[in-house]
């Protein structure tokens, strides 16, 4: 991917991470409802968790871009980037708890997850990319294939 291309998709994703990030601290606060009485102990464990979910995946979202960004200032080496920068394991809704959750809630926490998705295939393509075009492991395949023929 041509690196202003890739830059300037890293600028969309992290400036929509961020969004994301603060409307899910809006609507994961359960402060409010809890001193109203006004949610039954289910959804707010469905909320609890879902919340948890939401937000650790943008935060891997975030860190992963993040990473990106000091790559692309010149912060970190393409190696660093590759061994340090990989993203964070995705733990998708559960959908009992998303039955229970309002509606603007389950948009949010779909939305959460397109960006993990998005994300992920970044990632996958940079690290096929990387591992294509990485001089050692080109030399070591050429030792291992010059042992296997003698």
């Amino acid at each position: 991917m041509d690196r202003t291309i890739h830059e300037q998709v890293v600028e969309d994703l992290y400036t929509e991470a961020l969004a994301l990030a603060d409307e899910a601290r809006a609507v994961f606060d359960l402060r409010e409802d809890a001193r109203q009485g006004i949610v039954s102990d289910q959804v707010r464990m469905a909320v609890s968790v879902e919340g948890l979910r939401t937000t650790t995946r943008v935060m891997h979202s975030l860190a992963w871009l993040l990473n990106q960004r000091a790559y692309h200032a010149g912060e970190l080496t393409k190696l660093q980037m590759l061994r340090h920068g990989s993203l964070g394991e995705e733990r998708p809704s559960d959908p009992d708890n998303m039955e229970l959750l309002e509606p603007a809630t389950r948009a949010l926490i779909r939305d959460t997850e397109r960006l993990h998705e998005r994300i992920k295939r970044l990632d996958e393509e940079q690290r096929q990319i990387g591992e294509a075009s990485d001089p050692v492991r080109d030399m070591q395949g050429r030792i291992a294939a010059a042992f296997a023929g003698s």
